[in-house]
């Protein structure tokens, strides 16, 4: 795609950051599917050095200034444990915000677009799929860290970026509105689906009464742990930086783990369509417990460490009712590329969910014999 391509002057926003050089070129670089992301080249002295600029998608972030807030906040933060350890490249373990020619961490366009710019994180890369368990380990115990790190971040409470954004009980809900409405006449051809959350719906009440009882704690975590939200380093395979902080905010350690085990343990893309080829791999979750364990385990309590392989079922059940729910109203949260794509997903994550569930005894095992 070239710059004619692009849906935004790229030049134009490139120019309001305190970058030096010349503007080269911009693409469309990952796999996101919220925000719009481009590397820009910019010429300095000779040598191209490119960087990343998004636009923050605001009608999924309806307050993008508070997402800026807290990305401040928590990079500033990790800035300061990394310095503390004496960390080396420490620009490469953490995202460094660009400011802008007056000083900001955000430019806001005359078409009331926010943009943010980041320095590139250079011989180190994110995957979609875990290829190996130690990919696995490493993701995991970047996170771990992450949270490790953030869990004396200072008051006040961050920025609750998405509202609910995991909470089980309020998507479970959102699920049966959507099932009612049925806007696009669709709940005819996922009758197996509702069906399947149907019988299910107990699981989404573990947590809050957990909560109730004072057992789960309320921690910073990172809420969209894909795997391809770390970024691996090219000559070691260390995970060297956590990316997308968008819905860094108040939650459970859980939801940070749930997701992970989510993606990691499943063979296949997220919209596969031979369900017979989707089946949890139990040696990606023995590398993800170790691996978190070995950074997070420290400051966990009893009864989130109890709750690990329950929290790989509950959140690829709620994942799954969000793309089921969505499916049935019409695709309006997830981008899809073919009809149908959304109720695919929801079954992927309804296989591994049942995956998960005959395979809970020896998950439990795994968790209660690996050291932390």
């Amino acid at each position: 795609m070239n710059e004619r391509e692009l849906k935004h002057d790229l030049r134009l926003v490139a120019a309001q950051f305190a970058i030096l050089g010349d503007f080269r070129s911009a693409a469309p670089y990952g796999s996101g599917h919220i925000n719009d992301t481009y590397a820009v080249e910019i010429d300095q002295s000779g040598s191209p050095v490119r960087y990343i600029i998004q636009r923050i998608n605001h009608q999924v972030f309806k307050n993008p200034q508070a997402v800026m807030q807290n990305i401040e906040r928590v990079t500033r933060h990790l800035r300061q444990k990394l310095r503390a350890r004496a960390e080396e490249g420490i620009s490469r373990r953490l995202l460094t915000l660009v400011p802008t020619l007056d000083g900001r961490t955000w430019h806001v366009d005359s078409a009331g677009n926010h943009w943010r710019c980041y320095l590139f994180i250079e011989k180190a890369r994110s995957h979609d799929l875990v290829e190996s368990p130690r990919q696995a380990y490493e993701a995991a115990r970047a996170f771990g860290r992450f949270q490790k790190d953030l869990a004396d971040l200072p008051a006040p409470r961050l920025h609750e970026t998405i509202p609910n954004f995991h909470n089980a009980r309020f998507r479970f809900d959102q699920l049966l509105q959507a099932v009612q409405e049925d806007r696009q006449n669709r709940a005819i051809t996922v009758k197996e689906e509702i069906g399947f959350c149907l019988s299910r719906e107990k699981m989404v009440e573990v947590w809050p009464a957990l909560q109730a009882q004072g057992l789960l704690p309320e921690r910073v975590t990172h809420n969209d742990t894909k795997v391809n939200n770390v970024m691996l380093e090219d000559t070691t395979g260390e995970g060297i930086c956590v990316i997308d902080l968008d819905t860094v905010m108040p939650g459970l350690a859980l939801y940070d783990f749930g997701d992970l085990c989510r993606t990691a343990c499943c063979p296949t893309a997220e919209d596969e369509r031979d369900l017979a080829k989707v089946a949890m791999r139990q040696e990606m979750f023995e590398a993800l417990v170790r691996g978190y364990l070995s950074a997070a385990g420290e400051f966990l309590c009893p009864a989130e460490k109890e709750q690990l392989s329950f929290a790989a079922s509950l959140i690829t059940f709620e994942i799954g009712i969000r793309f089921l729910a969505d499916h049935l109203a019409g695709d309006c949260y997830f981008k899809i590329h073919r009809a149908g794509q959304n109720a695919d997903r929801a079954r992927v994550q309804f296989k591994m969910v049942e995956s998960f569930e005959r395979q809970a005894e020896s998950m439990n095992a795994i968790v209660h014999q690996t050291p932390s």
